[in-house]
């Protein structure tokens, strides 16, 4: 027998099979056990009396779900640690019930389309993640027909633009390249991720800027999306390469995915909590805050992107988490033709998400499959995601009724700018334990020394 170092109690723990009172026993960093609630657990083979060496009752208004596996995190580090890093995104992860992250291989200096800059990631991670990270490989022109070396170096997949990225060193692709791109992805089974926007329909709604919301919204119409998607779907059926749209923004996309996979094929696609919370109707022109490529469209498309999750249609919700210094995001009088474009919302992406979904009697079970469970099948971590015997004990006690305001000035962002500054979200974090050791806690403000792991596909 095991015995636990960790057990944690409640009167309701989020497991596969359902919601239960229970006591959820660690040993190593692994759930050895789920036990009835008020189970006698021995913590040593040597003794009839006594407990685990931790033992936590989670209080009445708390509950235990698995902690949350964002697959769409921009770290930026090296290169551009001005904006983010793995220091301050991993302890933002952790405030926020996230336990696992995915880095995009921008808007880092040196982008990861190579071994060596993968490996000049890890160095910069490793002594610094308070969560556990393993990255995406990105595909740009230059790096076409060498994917096979990152993909054996556990890149997770690779990022394609079709439309420019907005950084210079990560270009985009052309169609051309995009087919020898997925058939290269595809000769060794990896997974092909999308910024799908066509660069065409963008030029011919390019305008000139300015302050007013309703103008960008136009400069980046939901056919940029259906245009591109309907590329990566060609590209999808002529090779066979498992594909995934990142970031939908546009409901009239939703058809074409939906009967891609009536029809067996491939593909994947996320959205984001800032497209699920937020609506253009409530945007304000000049708040830069606000402004992310693809752009938060109006209250009727919300909705359909919340029926598209509740039909599968969409597969799960990432943060693309986005940030930038508050000159890029903010320094430009409101004009969001220079604004930097991007959310940053790591730390309130569970409270978020949950806020609107509760509005909507979604449950939180279907929130936490959306955003942990579904997130951990896509990159392939069986250890991740769920509470059972087997799992990693990557652990979150959230209070689902506890109501806060979001003030950026706390969040543990590096740069203290968000679009949900000032929103009263519901459902807060209160500790997050990763592999059964205590990353985060609302009872204090422990420096605590980082132990996250990098991970490799």
């Amino acid at each position: 027998m095991t015995y636990p170092d960790l057990v944690i109690r409640s009167e309701r723990v989020f497991t596969p099979q359902g919601i239960i009172p229970a006591a959820v026993c660690v040993a190593d960093g692994v759930i050895t056990a789920i036990l009835p609630i008020d189970a006698t657990i021995d913590k040593t083979p040597h003794t009839d009396a006594g407990h685990a060496d931790r033992d936590v009752y989670l209080a009445p208004d708390e509950v235990l779900i698995p902690g949350l596996v964002d697959t769409h995190v921009h770290v930026n580090e090296p290169g551009r640690t001005e904006w983010e890093g793995f220091a301050s995104a991993t302890l933002a992860a952790a405030a926020g019930g996230v336990t696992t992250i995915i880095d995009m291989p921008l808007n880092s200096i040196p982008p990861t389309v190579s071994v060596t800059a993968l490996e000049r990631k890890r160095r910069a991670a490793g002594a610094k993640a308070s969560v556990d990270v393993g990255f995406w490989g990105g595909a740009i022109p230059a790096n076409l027909g060498s994917l096979r070396e990152l993909h054996d170096a556990g890149v997770f997949g690779f990022k394609v633009f079709l439309s420019p990225s907005g950084v210079e060193e990560f270009p985009n692709l052309t169609l051309e390249q995009l087919h020898a791109a997925a058939t290269e992805i595809a000769a060794f089974g990896g997974q092909l991720l999308v910024h799908a926007e066509d660069p065409q329909v963008l030029d011919e709604a390019v305008n000139g800027g300015g302050d007013g919301y309703r103008d960008f919204m136009a400069s980046r119409p939901p056919g940029a999306e259906t245009t591109a998607i309907e590329h990566v779907l060609d590209v999808v059926q002529r090779t066979g390469v498992r594909a995934h749209i990142l970031h939908l923004s546009s409901a009239t996309s939703l058809p074409l995915l939906r009967a891609a996979k009536a029809a067996g094929l491939p593909i994947t696609a996320e959205t984001c909590p800032h497209y699920l919370y937020f609506a253009a109707e409530c945007i304000p022109d000049g708040a830069t805050s606000y402004k992310c490529c693809p752009p938060i469209r109006d209250e009727a498309n919300r909705a359909l992107l919340w029926a598209g999750l509740a039909d599968g249609t969409i597969d799960f919700v990432a943060s693309d988490h986005s940030p930038a210094t508050r000159e890029l995001k903010l320094g430009h009088g409101g004009d969001f033709g220079l604004a930097w474009g991007g959310i940053s919302g790591l730390q309130v992406s569970l409270a978020a998400v949950w806020s609107a979904a509760r509005d909507r009697n979604v449950s939180l079970e279907q929130v936490v499959e959306w955003m942990s469970a579904a997130t951990a099948r896509f990159i392939g971590l069986a250890g991740k995601g769920r509470i059972a015997v087997g799992a990693h004990a990557d652990l979150v006690a959230f209070a689902p009724a506890e109501q806060f305001l979001v003030d950026a000035e706390t969040l543990r962002h590096k740069n203290k700018i968000s679009a949900f500054d000032g929103a009263l979200l519901v459902g807060r974090v209160h500790t997050t334990w990763l592999a059964g050791r205590e990353v985060f806690s609302t009872n204090d403000d422990v420096a605590r020394t980082p132990t996250g792991a990098l991970l490799v596909r």
